[in-house]
């Protein structure tokens, strides 16, 4: 504890006045006592309450502007409501007993408010058996894994323990604590064996492809800390698709503990590509700073040129030290998630969700953005919610208005990452082992490049039609892939809502007004955009920056140019990032996801299909192959049936 005058907790013990003590000689915590961090007043206000003979928990935290926990409350265990589903009558509570305190700028912790007084009975003579106060000490830990190793019954080991101790008043823990124990020291056993059978999976998957990159990360005791890997495929994709990169450690954590972390960009067609991917134990700075070199490193060195992450602290300090000179987003999809969490208890929520969407997705400059948030403040008097400050301090690194004139293929959220990791329910769910995470994580896997196949079949083979006779059109008709047509043309088709309403020339050429009618749910509001133009070079820039964010020319932009008369649009408005007639190395990499049996399994299905074709329009020698089919079928199903074999579908051996 760190006094007003940096006394340590002796010297606060000695100066406390006898009415301050409690039973046992506990000092009672009062308001103004200063702490040098967070464990350590959470561990006096412990041995208070182990004194005085009631269970403690920490309630909740508030992190500050800053991202680091400045606010916490401790409280008497009884503190909450009975459970209306599973009643425990003999448990009172509603205790109002507890402490509040905060942490200033260097860190030292503050009591700031204190109850002392329980609605409960409290017994120093029980508080062994609250559960905040039992803990198996490394001793007593190491003799019920012995006893568990050597396959001897458990109360064995809880028997002479209970000898050890001197009787059961002086044990510290009681026969579940073990048994709890116990269940984790087999689950760590499981981790090792785990992180054996994942380097002998790597290393069978390297020796097929040697560009095949994995590392795992190991603790002292040689158990699972991290891994990291990336086939050949997500590396040669990162040559073309790596410039922006989403990375969420949302998704799922598996019933280790181990959260899937996805590496996530968008390709030609705008759906989502893997770059790579990690499970990691922890959510550290250092875990982070692990995965990022790693997966860097993987990638020859080329960080990417913006990120899009969620408002995790530690991974920001982790970009910061990684990827200094990459452009950090946050997730605009998770904030406004959060807003129901939020301001769910607002009377005005409505309303203020409605403002902020508005502000967010209307906002053309900072200074609109500025002024909208100011009134939104003042008006539904915001000014004490931290969360929101929060946001504001950091308002650069989420509203768009902020960051549209930066490249970010269609990634303003993580909305890729999200499609990515969406794309894996059904085949990967918490409870799935890592043994089983492979295992499905194959098949989904190939199941997304099958998807990137068939789509670029159908860009080189299908089209969608012109909508008009613009030369404009049918330049990005004849280059793009259907989906980046599509959105190129809904823009096209969108300046039937624009009129150029003035023009104005100037130094750097000519500024246009573009009015667009916006049109929802039948309610029309006008905006208005500032086009700049310079003819000589064909240079156009719309105030909206859809091109410059997203990589498709807008529909104000498009409306000036059919008034110039320009037919057709220079290359540097037609990215290679979209084109289909581009001949892209990821494409050519030979796809070698799945187990044996797998690879198996495609080729003869690949060979049954070629047959199928060479036979299917004669009717006698289709029957002849169903024929021979439906004999060798019954003829492997007796012999399996015989040796008692059953083909395990799941196996990755």
């Amino acid at each position: 504890m760190v006094g007003s005058d940096n006394e340590n907790v002796m010297d606060n013990m000695n100066i406390v006045e006898d009415e301050k003590l409690g039973r046992d000689g506990a000092i009672v915590p009062e308001v103004g006592m200063k702490f040098k961090d967070e464990k350590e007043m959470f561990e006096f206000y412990k041995r208070y309450a182990y004194n005085v003979g009631f269970p403690v928990r920490k309630r909740n935290s508030k992190k500050g502007d800053d991202g680091v926990v400045r606010y916490v409350t401790f409280t008497c265990s009884h503190e909450g409501r009975r459970s209306i589903k599973k009643p425990q009558a003999t448990i009172p509570t509603g205790c109002k007993a507890r402490l509040a305190a905060s942490a200033d700028i260097d860190g030292t912790w503050k009591i700031t408010v204190i109850h002392l007084d329980h609605n409960h009975k409290i017994s120093s003579f029980k508080s062994r058996l609250y559960r905040c106060n039992r803990e198996l000490s490394a001793h007593l830990k190491r003799r019920p894994e012995v006893y568990d190793m050597t396959k001897n019954p458990l109360h064995k080991s809880c028997t002479s323990v209970v000898l050890e101790a001197g009787g059961g008043e002086n044990m510290t823990y009681v026969k579940k604590d073990c048994r709890n124990y116990i269940e984790q020291v087999r689950q760590l056993r499981i981790g090792e064996g785990d992180a054996a059978a994942i380097q002998s999976y790597f290393s069978k998957i390297q020796a097929q492809c040697s560009e095949f990159y994995f590392s795992m990360d190991l603790d002292e005791e040689l158990r699972l800390k991290n891994v990291f890997w990336a086939d050949n495929r997500s590396r040669q994709a990162y040559k073309e698709f790596g410039d922006v990169v989403t990375f969420d450690t949302t998704y799922l954590t598996n019933k280790y503990d181990t959260p899937f972390v996805p590496f996530v960009g968008v390709n030609h067609h705008g759906q989502s590509i893997l770059l790579g991917c990690g499970l990691v134990s922890n959510e550290d700075t250092d875990t982070f700073v692990w995965l990022f070199k790693t997966w860097l490193q993987c990638m020859h060195d080329q960080a990417p040129h913006g990120i899009i992450t969620n408002q995790d602290r530690t991974m920001q300090n982790a970009i910061q030290i990684v990827f200094p000179n990459s452009k950090h987003r946050w997730c605009l999809w998770h904030i406004l998630k959060k807003w129901s969490e939020k301001f769910g208890y607002h009377v005005d929520k409505s309303s203020i969700f409605s403002v902020m969407h508005v502000l967010v997705y209307d906002s053309q400059t900072v200074e609109e953005f500025e002024e909208g948030w100011r009134a939104m403040i003042d008006t539904y008097d915001l000014h004490n919610n931290v969360w929101l400050s929060g946001l504001y301090e950091n308002r650069d690194r989420w509203v768009p208005c902020f960051s549209k004139t930066t490249f970010w293929p269609g990634m303003s959220t993580t909305q890729s990452s999200e499609s990515m990791t969406s794309f894996f329910d059904g085949y990967l769910h918490p409870k799935t082992s890592l043994k089983q995470f492979f295992e499905q994580y194959e098949r989904a896997l190939r199941n997304k490049v099958e998807k990137e196949y068939q789509a670029d079949f159908k860009s080189y083979f299908q089209m969608v039609p012109c909508a008009t006779k613009y030369e404009m059109e049918k330049q990005f008709h004849a280059i793009y892939t259907i989906s980046k047509f599509k959105e190129f043309q809904d823009e096209f088709i969108g300046k039937i809502y624009c009129e150029v309403i003035s023009a104005s020339e100037g130094f750097l050429g000519t500024t246009y007004e573009v009015r667009e009618d916006v049109i929802n749910d039948e309610r029309v509001k006008k905006r208005i955009f500032s086009v700049s133009f310079r003819r000589e070079n064909c240079d156009i820039i719309c105030s909206c920056h859809l091109f410059e964010f997203l990589g498709i020319i807008c529909r104000h932009a498009i409306s000036v140019l059919i008034r110039n008369d320009i037919t057709s649009l220079p290359e540097k408005y037609m990215l290679r990032r979209w084109r289909r007639d581009v001949s892209r190395s990821h494409t050519r990499v030979a796809v070698i996801y799945g187990t044996p049996r797998q690879l198996r399994y495609d080729k003869m299905c690949r060979a049954f299909a070629e047959l199928a074709d060479l036979v299917a329009d004669d009717e006698e020698q289709t029957r002849a192959i169903m024929d021979w089919i439906e004999f060798q079928s019954k003829e492997l199903r007796m012999t399996k049936s015989r040796s008692g074999c059953n083909v395990d579908e799941n196996s990755i051996s």
